[in-house]
């Protein structure tokens, strides 16, 4: 039996999640949680995932754009290291660009009962797991292998000869046969940064003893020169794809050129070396960021360089031309950009930037709204009606007309426990149903983001949780947010519909979800408190349940004293438990496969006490 000289009160808790102070400092808030959002004031629980279409993919997705044709077509395209993919009516196809080509003379070799062929070519620049594509079907002499599409380069054998496999083995030895067209496919590259070593690198220190030396003639075991991951941005030339994998060249897909896409095609006009692509609005110019200046041909990673308006066939500036370029000031590298309305914003590492069209004779204007500002990632920025949203080094910042911090009540939170060498992976998306921008990182644990921290920009409230995706694009063409990534660590990649209606599973298997408060106390703690009675208000569907469990203190590092869980079900009208300490804190969690949404939830209590 309840108490007669206790009282109800509801167990009332700030949205979003606290973490800039201790667990008890926090009082009347909450405190951690996965998979749990706010909304009018409310945590509920997430809903499931499920695969897009069964097919996996290769790589991890870097950048994702979705799109809808001039025939109402939905399209979506996304990068990895490995593969550039194209999904149309749920097929996946694969337009990774040739990038070179060769004609094969005499330069094949084959051994008996073997596979494997050793091609020869000077300086081929392939490594081990690369592709190529053979056009046009070769026989090598009397072998009995025949040659045909696309293979992957099992070992390279020095600068100027590698093997593939073929698909059956060879009749007889043969040496120096076959004639065929070679196209080299856009080689693998790394997924996650590399530090230099050999003989550049390091600092030549001979005799002295200092961590990262090195000797006369001697190669330095670590070094200052880092090899980025792969990384990819994408955009729509019209109904068509613009793509530029980091440090490479642009390449375009015309997607009416088939009924099925094709290989995109290297844009030759366009500079050899580019970071980071847009199109601008309205004037549609085809933007490089990071990229090499006219007249010398170097590459300036601060360098913004654009083509002709309508035409990224000419990059030459001339009177006839509106193709041109800007050096920005403000610090070492264009990071990233975003297009906004009829404006793209332009970070460096440490400045923001608004470029904007004016037309001739300068084309763009460039202006610096902000320093100390800097994008951490390429992918890190989102543009939401106007207003740019990002993460930089240490804070989250905002621009509606002037640069401001944006207070962030998990900054502590995820900074202490961010990868800093992996930074670069950081993605932004738009949840647009739900009012959020959902950061995707990686944590002290993972090279890759496993975590998510999302911001309510109409109710002003964070929270974060455990995630496995690496790109997110909101529900404009498709009917559902989409998601690229793997469940676990040796599972397939796959596309998914994120939270589609009514849907509270993950790929058909039970998800978890999890909230627990601060702690809160009576009169400063200066009374036990004592609680003898929950009487639940939750709304739970499909039959589902939660679990609640309450957990007692006497002081904050004292050990804490649990009571439950207890099962709450939509028909439950009240629990009743015996629980005392000075402080106390609430815990909700659940494993089904329906939703549950917190209500006005109230307990029983009394001051019992100052012992």
């Amino acid at each position: 039996m309840a108490s007669t000289t206790g009282r109800l009160s509801k167990l009332e808790f700030l949205p979003g999640f606290h973490r800039e102070s201790t667990q008890y400092a926090e009082d009347g808030k909450w405190y951690d949680g996965n998979r749990v959002r706010f909304r009018e004031g409310k945590p509920e629980n997430f809903r499931g995932y499920e695969k897009a279409f069964q097919t996996p993919y290769y790589g991890i997705a870097r950048d994702i754009v979705t799109w809808s044709d001039n025939d109402t077509k939905k399209l979506m395209s996304f990068g990895t290291e490995k593969y550039l993919y194209v999904v149309l009516s749920n097929e996946l196809y694969d337009s990774t660009p040739f990038v070179s080509a060769a004609t094969l003379t005499s330069v094949m070799n084959t051994q008996l009962n073997s596979p494997l062929v050793s091609i020869s070519i000077t300086n081929h620049g392939v490594s081990a797991n690369d592709r190529i594509f053979i056009t046009s079907a070769t026989s090598i002499g009397n072998s009995g292998i025949l040659l045909s599409g696309e293979y992957s380069v099992v070992a390279v054998n020095g600068l100027n000869n590698f093997t593939i496999s073929a698909t059956t083995s060879a009749v007889a030895t043969y040496t120096d046969g076959g004639t065929a067209d070679l196209e080299f496919i856009l080689p693998n590259e790394n997924t996650v940064p590399i530090q230099g070593t050999g003989y550049g690198a390091g600092v030549y220190n001979a005799g002295v003893s200092t961590t990262g030396a090195r000797a006369w003639n001697r190669p330095a075991a670590t070094g200052a020169v880092t090899f980025q991951s792969s990384q990819w941005t994408l955009d729509n030339w019209g109904e068509d794809l613009v793509a530029c994998r980091r440090g490479g060249k642009i390449f375009y897909l015309d997607v009416d050129a088939s009924t099925t896409p094709e290989r995109a095609v290297v844009i030759s006009a366009a500079p050899a070396i580019n970071n980071y692509i847009r199109v601008s609005p309205n004037d549609r110019h085809l933007i490089a960021y990071g990229s090499e200046e006219f007249v010398s041909a170097t590459y300036n990673p601060l360098l913004v360089r654009w083509s002709d308006q309508e035409n990224f066939n000419n990059w030459t500036p001339s009177i006839s031309s509106t193709s041109g370029e800007v050096i920005l000031a403000g610090g070492t590298e264009i990071r990233g950009a975003v297009r906004s309305r009829n404006a793209i914003f332009v970070w460096t590492d440490s400045s923001m930037y608004t470029q904007q069209f004016v037309g001739p004779p300068f084309i763009f204007n460039f202006q610096q709204v902000g320093t100390n500002c800097g994008l951490i990632a390429p992918h890190a920025a989102i543009d939401v009606d106007g207003i740019a949203y990002w993460m930089g080094e240490n804070n989250f910042y905002a621009f509606d007309g002037r640069v401001r911090n944006l207070p962030c009540t998990v900054r502590r939170y995820l900074y202490d426990s961010f990868n800093e060498v992996n930074k670069d992976k950081v993605f932004a998306g738009i949840n647009s149903e739900f009012n959020e921008i959902i950061w995707l990182y990686p944590d002290q644990n993972s090279t890759e983001p496993n975590s998510y921290i999302i911001y309510n920009y109409k109710e002003n409230h964070w929270a974060f949780g455990s995630s496995f995706y690496s790109t997110f694009s909101d529900h404009s063409i498709f009917e559902d947010t989409i998601a690229t990534g793997k469940v676990s660590a040796t599972a397939n990649n796959y596309v998914w519909n994120n939270e589609p209606k009514g849907v509270y599973t993950g790929d058909s298997k039970i998800l978890s979800s999890y909230l627990e408060s601060a702690e809160f106390d009576i009169e400063d703690g200066n009374s036990l408190l004592f609680i003898d009675r929950i009487v639940p208000d939750y709304t739970i569907t499909n039959n589902g349940d939660i679990q609640l469990t309450l957990q007692f203190q006497e002081y904050p590092n004292s050990p804490a004293i649990t009571k439950g869980p207890y099962t709450i079900q939509q028909t439950t009208k009240k629990v009743d438990l015996r629980g005392r300490g000075r402080q106390a804190k609430i815990i909700v969690s659940a494993s089904s496969d329906s939703s549950w949404r917190w209500g006005a939830v109230r307990a029983n209590i009394q001051p019992d006490g100052m012992r």
